[in-house]
């Protein structure tokens, strides 16, 4: 149970870092996401939560717990790469 509420705590983590990031000016390196983007911003990175989540729902159906380690990991990853730009962009683009 601890490695599901660890994905969806990151699913959640993701979302709000890419959310600020694009607020900031910086872009989406996913083409998928890109594609999803199309309808906005937003929308592009709800849906592809969304679609993390279902397949985090498979996961859990099949018991299939050491997939969404993985996949956790890698959220993990993106979540500090996202920290990552967010902390690194210029002083100017985070106040204004």
């Amino acid at each position: 149970m601890a490695i599901t509420q660890i994905f969806i705590y990151l699913q959640l983590l993701d979302l709000l870092t890419t959310l600020v990031g694009f607020r900031i000016g910086a872009g989406e390196a996913s083409p998928f996401i890109r594609m999803l983007m199309h309808a906005g911003p937003a929308i592009g990175v709800l849906a592809s939560k969304m679609v993390a989540l279902t397949l985090g729902a498979v996961c859990v159906y099949q018991r299939k717990y050491h997939l969404m380690r993985w996949a956790s990991y890698w959220y993990g990853l993106l979540v500090v790469w996202n920290l990552a730009v967010i902390l690194t962009a210029p002083s100017h683009a985070i106040h204004g």
